[in-house]
């Protein structure tokens, strides 16, 4: 089942089931809610009991166009983002890097169609695209075991970590993980897709388009550290809530610039995929060539102007 926010015409929050057809609203389902937040985390909490209503309702209900609707980020507000750093092999023949993670700022989250604002002064020296899975949590879970990773899964959605990067690439203000959390920098959607539907999201294909360039092109059975040792890793540090939110990692071959003007597109098999624009106050540009690892499998993506070797292990 996918489950989405969507607005109509009088900005109202509603909570639907995304489906070929468009969105269906979930009507008198739809439990109370203060903000749109609060709306979709009270579906996550109220689900078992909500699904056989659901169900039906994805049988019989009406469906929207989805030109007709604008479909809002499906957790606008997450209570925590945490971030896997790296997490991919990339080829790489070595021992697994520690499974390591950071927060990421909630206010940063933005959805379909909307726009990621790249800050308008000039320290940061470039900004870049992560294309990534994300895991979305029921709670509240604390010390969750690889074997039981599933009792604290919701489902999964489709994120993109924006990335302030400074000099020799980077991450901005790496010590705080500052340039991982400008607003917008979070895109999340178009929906969740609850846990049954993906037997396996360590076998998911990532893409990623910059104006039409493929960019990422990965299956997530590349991640150094599983799903579930993720979610265990997660809940030993803290009790994570319904509506949290574990991005993955990314595969760092087709890395590169965002800039004023571009439009971005991400997908993710079996998830979904959204469109969003870029806007830059100050006008800048960077070489739109992208990073291709050594042995990549990643044939059709952009491959001019790699960078060199050591800019590369900068981005690691």
């Amino acid at each position: 089942m996918k489950l989405a926010l969507f607005a109509e015409r009088d900005g109202r929050a509603q909570a639907g089931l995304l489906t070929e057809a468009g969105v269906i609203p979930f009507g008198d389902l739809q439990p109370a809610g203060a903000s749109d937040q609060a709306i979709m985390t009270a579906v996550i909490d109220g689900f078992d009991d909500l699904r056989p209503a659901l169900e039906a309702l994805a049988q019989t209900g009406k469906a929207l166009p989805l030109d007709k609707v604008r479909l809002l980020p499906p957790l606008p507000r997450p209570g925590k983002i945490l971030n896997c750093i790296a997490n991919y092999w990339e080829h790489a023949q070595r021992e697994a890097r520690p499974l390591n993670m950071f927060m990421k700022n909630p206010d940063a989250v933005v959805g379909p169609g909307d726009t990621i604002e790249l800050p308008d002064f000039d320290e940061p020296w470039a900004f870049m695209h992560e294309a990534e899975l994300v895991v979305v949590i029921k709670g509240p879970a604390k010390k969750v075991s690889q074997e039981n990773w599933r009792d604290a899964v919701f489902g999964y959605t489709c994120g993109i970590d924006v990335t302030a990067r400074g000099e020799g690439r980077i991450t901005w203000k790496k010590g705080s993980w500052l340039g991982k959390s400008f607003d917008t920098f979070a895109p999340l959607g178009p929906c969740i897709v609850t846990v049954d539907e993906i037997p396996e999201p360590n076998d998911l294909h990532v893409q990623f388009w910059n104006n039409g360039e493929l960019r990422h092109n990965f299956n997530t059975d590349d991640m150094e550290h599983r799903v579930p040792e993720i979610v265990e890793f997660a809940s030993r540090i803290m009790t994570l809530n319904s509506g949290d939110v574990l991005f993955t990692g990314t595969n760092h071959e087709g890395l590169g610039f965002l800039q004023d003007g571009e439009t971005v597109r991400i997908k993710i098999h079996g998830i979904g995929e959204m469109e969003l624009t870029v806007a830059d106050p100050l006008k800048r540009s960077w070489d739109r060539g992208v990073y291709m690892g050594h042995d990549s499998t990643n044939h059709e993506a952009v491959k001019r102007h790699r960078p060199k070797d050591d800019a590369v292990a900068a981005l690691r």
